[in-house]
Formats: structure tokens, C-alpha cells, sequence
């Protein structure tokens, strides 16, 4: 098992599924030849091509508009919005097509495509940096929601996102992209989307979270 930050297993997971499916591909502003502003897909331009990971145009709804037709077309599309602050110019794109096309189609269609995108505050991002947008798009039939607060769960949770046929929004807090450290198992490591997960046991009372929260949770534990 190799120890990693959640951005080094986000950067993990994405490779391997790359690896593993020729079909995936990566589109976003700055993912190709700069890595991204994060680095989550630093040197994956160089690894798969530039068919494979693509630099877009700053423009949302263009990069989720493409990605549904890039999915409804046999591809496993992974989206990247820079900043979840500015998801919301592809509102439309999420809500009406990628979440709905499964059930306007009575299940003939579907569209296997993950939006990834970094959001949360803590970092110093200002006001158009720092947004939590989870409980917007929570409401949505037909989209998962994924928020991660370990890198061992980034890691599986990702993979198991980029293999689901239907639309998964994987949402990763900025602040803990470099704030712990911890091991990912090797090999084929997935996390299934849905079931929680205790971290930490007790008779008190009990604290419900996710992403950041967690942590910040577990410290409040610790003083109780």
C-alpha cells in the first residue's frame, strides 16, 4: 500500500481507470498540459494524449453539455469544473439532461459520466472560491452525490464513480486535499457509493458529516 493526500488519490484513481478503460477521458480547464490548477491530473496529457485529456474553453455548460454527448456516445467522460463556485452556468445540463436522460428515455439511455470539482473554504479562496454547493444538487433524482473525507475513500469512491452508468458529482474539499496523509490499498481498490462509514465509535452521542466536516467532527469527539 502506498500512502497518499487525497489530491495524490484522486490523481490514483483517475490513471488507473484510465489505464484499466480506453473509453475514459478527462476535459476541463487547465486538466491537459498545466495538470490542473490542483494538480489532480498532473502528467496525464503526457501519459494518454491529447484524444484523451482534453483542455477546454472556460465555459461550464459547454464542458458538461459535451461530456453528455460524449457518454451518450459509449465514452466514460470525466468532467472537470475548476471551482465549484462557477458549476452553476451548467445547472441546466446536470438537472435536465445528465440526471434525467435515464428516465426520459424509460431506461434505454443513460449517461456514464463523472463531474468532478473542487469546492469549500478554509483555503483563503474569497468569496467565488470557497462555496459549498453539495445541498443544491443533493435534491436531484437520477445524481449521485459524492463527498469524500479520506484519501483511501477519494481513491475508491472515484473509481467506483467513473463505473457507474449514471451521472456521479464527486465533490473534493480543497482543504483536504493536502491535509492528511493515510494508505490506499493497492490493486483494484473500489469504495461503493452510498453505505456510511464510522470513524470513530462511542456511547454519547452521535455526529453525522461529510467531507471536511469530518474531521473537524472527530476532533470534537476527541474533547467530549
Amino acid at each position: 500500500m502506498a500512502e497518499m493526500r487525497m489530491i495524490e488519490a484522486v490523481r490514483a484513481a483517475i490513471t488507473e481507470e484510465m489505464e484499466r478503460d480506453e473509453r475514459v477521458l478527462v476535459m476541463g480547464e487547465d486538466v491537459g498540459r498545466k495538470g490542473g490548477v490542483f494538480g489532480a491530473t498532473d502528467g496525464l496529457y503526457a501519459r494518454f494524449g491529447e484524444a484523451r485529456v482534453l483542455d477546454t474553453p472556460l465555459a461550464e455548460s459547454g464542458i458538461v453539455g459535451v461530456a453528455i454527448g460524449a457518454a451518450l456516445n459509449g465514452l466514460i467522460p470525466i468532467a472537470e469544473i475548476q471551482f465549484a463556485d462557477f458549476i452553476h452556468p451548467a445547472f441546466d445540463q446536470i438537472v435536465s439532461e445528465a440526471a434525467r436522460t435515464r428516465y426520459r428515455s424509460n431506461g434505454d439511455w443513460s449517461v456514464p459520466m463523472v463531474i468532478r470539482t473542487p469546492f469549500g473554504g478554509g483555503v483563503h479562496g474569497g468569496l467565488y472560491h470557497s462555496q459549498s454547493i453539495e445541498a443544491f444538487y443533493a435534491h436531484v433524482p437520477g445524481l449521485k452525490v459524492v463527498v469524500p473525507s479520506m484519501p483511501a475513500d477519494a481513491h475508491g469512491l472515484l473509481k467506483s464513480a467513473i463505473r457507474d452508468p449514471d451521472p456521479v458529482l464527486f465533490l473534493e474539499h480543497k482543504k483536504i486535499y493536502r491535509l492528511v496523509a493515510e494508505e490506499v490499498p493497492d490493486g483494484d481498490h473500489l469504495v461503493p457509493i452510498g453505505p456510511a462509514v464510522v470513524r470513530r465509535e462511542g456511547t454519547n452521542i452521535s455526529c453525522f458529516a461529510w467531507g471536511l466536516m469530518t474531521h473537524y467532527c472527530l476532533q470534537a469527539a476527541e474533547q467530549l
